[in-house]
C-alpha cells in the first residue's frame, strides 16, 4: 500500500471531534476536487505490518485509527483492518463513497463530492455513520439519499478569509432552517494543529 503519512493528532471534524487518533493517509485519489487541501500524491510503499508498527510507534494508546487520503478505499484491505482490531484499535474511514468499503470498518465518514466533480463522484454507498457534505454557499446541500446516524455540513475553506466568513454564515443559516444537519468545523485548522 502507498502511504503518504502516518501521524498522531486529534480528530478535527464531525462526531469524533477531539478524539485522539492516529491518521493513516493513503496516497492517491480517484477524484480531483477543486478545493482539496491535502497533498496525497507522494508516498512510501508499506505492508500491513509496517503500517501497524508505525501506528504503534505514533501512539500505542490512541483508541482510534483513521484511514484517510486521498481515497483510502483504493488501497485499504480487510486484512489491515483485522490487524488493527487485533491490536486494540477502533478503525474509522473517511471516504468519498464512490467505492465499496471493507465490511469490517467500525466508523464510516462519507463525504460525497458529486456536486463538485460531476457523476464521476456519485456515491455508491447508501449508509454510513456520518455524512459530511462540503458547503460552498452556492449549491444546495444534497444527502444523496444516504442513510446516516449524523448529517454534517462543513463550510468549504476557499483560502479567502472574507469569503470563508460569508460561507460559514450561510452554512449556519442553512442549518437553522434545516435542523437535520449539524455544523462540522475543521477545528484542526482553527487550532493550528495537524
Amino acid at each position: 500500500m502507498k502511504v503518504n503519512e502516518i501521524f498522531y493528532s486529534l480528530q478535527g471534524e464531525g462526531a469524533n471531534t477531539g478524539t485522539p487518533a492516529v491518521f493513516v493517509r493513503f496516497s492517491g485519489c480517484n477524484l480531483n476536487c477543486p478545493f482539496c487541501d491535502t497533498e496525497h500524491l507522494s508516498g512510501t510503499e508499506m505492508s500491513e505490518l509496517e503500517i501497524l508498527e508505525e501506528v504503534r510507534r505514533q501512539s500505542a494508546q490512541a483508541p482510534l485509527v483513521v484511514l484517510t487520503g486521498g481515497e483510502p478505499t483504493l488501497q485499504t484491505t480487510p486484512e489491515l483492518i483485522d490487524l488493527l482490531h487485533q491490536n486494540g484499535y477502533r478503525v474509522a474511514m473517511e471516504t468519498n463513497g464512490t467505492r465499496p468499503t471493507p465490511p469490517n470498518i467500525d466508523w464510516i465518514t462519507l463525504s460525497p463530492k458529486q456536486t463538485f466533480v460531476g457523476d464521476i463522484g456519485k456515491p455508491i454507498l447508501t449508509r454510513c455513520d456520518e455524512l459530511k457534505v462540503v458547503f460552498d454557499g452556492k449549491t444546495e446541500p444534497d444527502d444523496h439519499g444516504i442513510q446516516a446516524k449524523h448529517y454534517y455540513l462543513q463550510p468549504c475553506d476557499v483560502g479567502d478569509a472574507a469569503l470563508n466568513a460569508q460561507i460559514v454564515a450561510q452554512c449556519i443559516e442553512y442549518i437553522k432552517q434545516n435542523p437535520k444537519w449539524k455544523l462540522s468545523l475543521q477545528t484542526h485548522k482553527i487550532l493550528n494543529v495537524r
